[in-house]
């Protein structure tokens, strides 16, 4: 089967059709798609909208308040998810009136008409960086913004981290944070629970198998393993992906937020640019994980899991590494890169 067509049915929970008119994603479904904008030749805002609506995509996240974006998105079903930038997360934790106007600014003025899901404070922060320190409190302070209008209930605050944070994930059970990480994770994890919010994490198990080819192989990376890989107690794992969410699962307990929920804020494959990066170990990428999320993991069962595949388009200005300019669903001249693909 081709792999838009795949992506068309499972984005929408529906039987196969004999056309591709199966357009109406709800907001029950738990895919989305990353609309980076890091390159200088993709389709006007107002095609990339009509493109996530012909394909059935009710999600989308963003990395900043991208006005054209938001104003596009009016009236539409799309559940947007829009990024606090990590440069000016130190101004908005250490001035609540900055906090606010922004979130008036980019949030409020648009909520009556666009259905606004998750602010992201921040992207894949590191214990080194200078913006480690303000996370929870920026988070803190747009909540409060957002309490005052009322809609603290609506859209959740959080921020997406990555797996770089775990100080070990094999197996599974022995998935912790580095006491570097605690320090500044335990706050944010602290506020998710207080909120009932979800923690984002950013999960490639691409990155993982090109760091360690040696003891990872590429089916169990690519979820096509015929059988179980990993034991670890009571759980057997035949895909990667599980694997490493259940250490981020097993790093929460052991931080003391053992029920907290997860969203898959960034998951994908590059489709050529390095080591295994091609066409067809990206559709199988992208194949297997739609059709995985819905199931949950071993350590977390039965429960579809919201996730957000990276990306929408191929961005050609990003880097370094090659491989980061092609995780594109579509090319920059919106044809869906998998079509032909089976």
């Amino acid at each position: 089967m081709a792999f838009m067509l795949m992506l068309f049915v499972l984005l929408c929970g529906l039987e196969m059709l004999p056309v591709l008119g199966i357009l109406n994603a709800t907001a029950e479904q738990p895919i989305g798609v990353c609309y980076g904008q890091v390159a200088d030749n993709l389709p006007v805002v107002q095609e990339v909208i009509d493109l996530y609506k012909e394909n059935g995509i009710g999600r989308m996240r963003i990395y900043n308040p991208n006005i054209p974006t938001i104003e596009a998105l009016k009236g539409s079903t799309i559940q947007l998810s829009v990024g606090v930038p990590n440069e000016i997360i130190q101004s908005l934790a250490t001035d609540a009136t900055a906090a606010t106007q922004w979130v008036q600014t980019n949030i409020i003025t648009y909520a009556k008409d666009v259905k606004f899901l998750y602010i992201v404070v921040g992207n894949e922060i590191m214990p080194g960086d200078a913006a480690a320190k303000f996370i929870a409190p920026a988070m803190q302070n747009i909540y409060n913004a957002l309490a005052s209008a009322n809609l603290q209930t609506q859209i959740k605050v959080s921020t997406a981290i990555q797996l770089g944070l775990l100080a070990s994930s094999y197996p599974p059970s022995a998935g912790q944070f580095s006491p570097a990480a605690s320090e500044y994770v335990n706050p944010i994890l602290s506020f998710l629970v207080t909120n009932n919010a979800s923690l984002l994490v950013n999960l490639y198990t691409y990155f993982t198998y090109i760091g360690n080819t040696k003891d990872i192989s590429l089916d169990y990376a690519l979820f096509t393993s015929p059988g179980t890989v990993v034991t670890d107690g009571q759980y057997q794992y035949q895909n990667l992906f599980d694997a490493s969410l259940d250490a981020v699962y097993a790093a929460l307990e052991k931080a003391g937020a053992p029920n907290l929920e997860v969203v898959i804020s960034e998951s994908g494959w590059p489709s050529e640019g390095g080591d295994a990066a091609t066409i067809d170990n990206a559709n199988k990428y992208y194949t297997n994980l739609i059709k995985h999320v819905q199931s949950g993991t071993p350590k977390r069962p039965s429960k579809p899991l919201e996730t957000y595949l990276f990306a929408m388009f191929d961005e050609n200005q990003k880097g370094p590494a090659e491989t980061e300019k092609h995780f594109g669903l579509f090319s920059p001249t919106k044809q869906p890169k998998y079509q032909n693909v089976n």
